[in-house]
């Protein structure tokens, strides 16, 4: 039980103010004081009483939230509270709950009439999750009248109600809507997949026309004549994103150009990268269990934050959805010889990975160059990093108006030349490097695996 608060109310301050022309009276006419003060005497006992009689008035309620809300971010959401209360007669209680940073209530507080006769009076409270993650409402605040209405009795009650505000895919589904629709000759359909394939099925006796490199010598001095391997394509392949969720990934989500159309009123609000990153992730996973490889998450920052191993099914998308929820920048710089290394270490089978994560510090992206001779060698890479806004050609803007915007458009310039002999570096390693912008991050990502897809390059 919470300590109770008593507060004055409005009826009580006008008493108050009473007072004191009876106290001026008494001390302006002595021999008459002795009724001005029996008034005031008066008036406080009566207050005192009201609140003695009040200092129950809230006991035996008890208020009810839902264990657990999920919630999408930035789509208003109702919460239904439950106030239990143990007297049978009628009541009008204020409520507010202790609501924390991320949910945003469409009113201050609600008033809860407690019927004659009834244990319990149900209310919606609506409000907006404008931060994704996961939260808690764990304070309710109770407030009603004392019997005279002279004071305002108060008590806070503990809740527990947890709150999973999840990424807003609505933008990225309207852009994939033509992908998603699934009808007829339009949509999204397992793509035809051309070629041989890479994963063996038999052997079979060689055939006039098989190459050599299709023979399986070993087989072939074992039986004394030519013997051919036979490959299949690969019904199911491995696909990871892997998420950089360290101190760039925290920068305010950006278009890459100055002439960019306005932000989508379905995006979220305050977005950035690393929530550009999730989002396209998770519209990832979709396409991946369209098309029906495995998909997996990986997440690190200096460390390895979140792996889940590469499956499909409904149950594993939502284990990937909870997993990534939550991930939040790290103030940390990325470690990409822990990454590499782990990466290394525990996908023993070839698989996509797509990286999504920020070179433009130059010590970094030579960090990266250098752990790609590990991983290249075994998996197909694709690196993606969102184009900073300024990042762009020389003379692709023509508004410089003065010496300063002369200057910054050579800095983009710089930059800019930077990462294309970063994307030449890596071509020769074997990794794809491609600057996104923001807006169409999940669209590119996805058209980038369907072209791995049907070029069978796994």
């Amino acid at each position: 039980m919470h300590r109770l608060a008593l507060v004055p109310r409005s009826p009580l301050l006008w008493l108050a103010a009473l007072a004191l022309p009876l106290a001026v009276l008494g001390a302006i006419d002595p021999e008459a004081a002795a009724i001005p003060l029996g008034l005031i005497l008066a008036l406080i006992l009566f207050a005192v009483w009201d609140a003695s009689r009040s200092v129950h008035r809230l006991d035996g309620l008890v208020v009810e939230l839902p264990p657990v809300l999920r919630l999408i971010q930035d789509r208003s959401a109702v919460v239904r509270i439950v106030v239990h209360h143990d007297s049978r007669q009628a009541r009008r209680v204020r409520l507010g709950l202790g609501w924390p940073a991320g949910l945003v209530p469409h009113n201050e507080d609600c008033l809860v009439a407690l019927p004659e006769g009834a244990d319990r009076s149900q209310l919606e409270w609506s409000f907006s999750p404008v931060r994704r993650g996961r939260t808690a409402i764990r304070r309710a605040h109770l407030e009603a009248a004392s019997r005279f209405g002279l004071w305002s009795v108060r008590r806070a009650a503990s809740v527990a109600c947890e709150v999973r505000v999840y990424p807003n895919l609505e933008a990225e589904r309207k852009r994939l809507a033509a992908l998603f629709l699934n009808r007829g000759l339009f949509g999204f359909h397992a793509q035809r997949q051309v070629g041989k394939g890479r994963e063996f099925e038999k052997l079979r006796e060689y055939v006039p026309g098989d190459g050599y490199d299709e023979i399986h010598w070993k087989a072939t001095a074992r039986r004394g004549h030519p013997i051919t391997k036979v490959f299949q394509i690969e019904r199911t392949q491995e696909v990871y994103i892997v998420v950089d969720a360290s101190r760039l990934s925290g920068r305010p989500a950006l278009s890459a150009g100055r002439d960019a159309e306005p932000s989508d009123p379905l995006e979220p609000r305050g977005a950035t990268i690393l929530d550009r990153f999730l989002a396209s992730a998770l519209i990832l996973g979709q396409a991946a269990e369209h098309q029906g490889d495995l998909f997996g998450v990986v997440a690190f920052a200096d460390q390895v934050q979140t792996f889940l191993r590469a499956r499909n099914g409904r149950e594993h998308y939502s284990a990937c959805r909870e997993a990534l929820f939550t991930l939040e920048a790290q103030p940390g710089t990325p470690d990409f010889d822990e990454i590499a290394f782990f990466l290394r270490t525990r996908l023993r089978r070839r698989a996509l990975l797509l990286f999504l994560t920020s070179l433009e510090d130059p010590v970094l992206a030579e960090a990266f160059v250098r752990n790609m001779n590990l991983l290249a060698g075994q998996h197909l890479v694709l690196v993606n990093m969102v184009q900073p806004p300024t990042a762009r050609p020389l003379f692709t803007d023509p508004r410089a108006e003065s010496l300063d915007d002369l200057y910054a458009h050579l800095g983009g310039h710089l930059q800019w030349h930077g990462l294309r002999e970063l994307q030449k570096v890596l071509q020769r390693r074997g990794v794809r490097f491609s600057l996104l912008d923001q807006a169409r991050m999940s669209t590119d990502l996805v058209a980038q695996y369907l072209s791995v897809k049907q070029r069978q390059l796994l």
